[in-house]
């Protein structure tokens, strides 16, 4: 097992904010926004990994440097030890973010939250404490 974590650490990295439409080239997206998809999860990367059959580990300790905020990332072993291509037809780590952006809109928890929600946000604000301008 020991060997293995060391292999994991020669793996590629890949972290949502790579292929999440929302953010800029500043904030860290790789991929150009037309084909991105929108704020991907971890657990989307990693299906979409499972299936392009590529061996992958889900770190959810780790955080984005540029945003700590942005909680775990996706290790994804794209050649194996001898240099060979773990999936002939994904050979960079650009492939690759491509193949997932294309995925993950189609991956099932995404299906299942586009059914229309209610619209409950016409709530009223209500405004407490004084108003206007001060009387001389």
């Amino acid at each position: 097992m020991d060997e293995e974590l060391r292999n994991i650490k020669k793996w590629i990295i890949i972290y949502p904010v790579y292929v999440n439409s929302k953010k800029t080239i500043a904030e860290g997206r790789r991929i150009s926004a037309a084909n991105a998809c929108e704020n991907p999860t971890c657990i989307e990367i990693s299906d979409c990994c499972a299936h392009l059959k590529l061996p992958h580990a889900i770190e959810l300790d780790k955080a984005y440097p540029r945003d700590f905020m942005q909680r775990g990332r996706v290790r994804v072993q794209l050649k194996r030890e001898d240099g060979t291509l773990t999936n002939p037809a994904i050979a960079t780590r650009k492939q690759l973010m491509l193949q997932i952006a294309e995925l993950i809109p189609k991956h099932q928890g995404r299906i299942k939250k586009q059914e229309p929600a209610s619209s409950s946000a016409t709530a009223g604000t209500s405004k407490s404490g004084k108003g206007g301008k001060k009387k001389k």
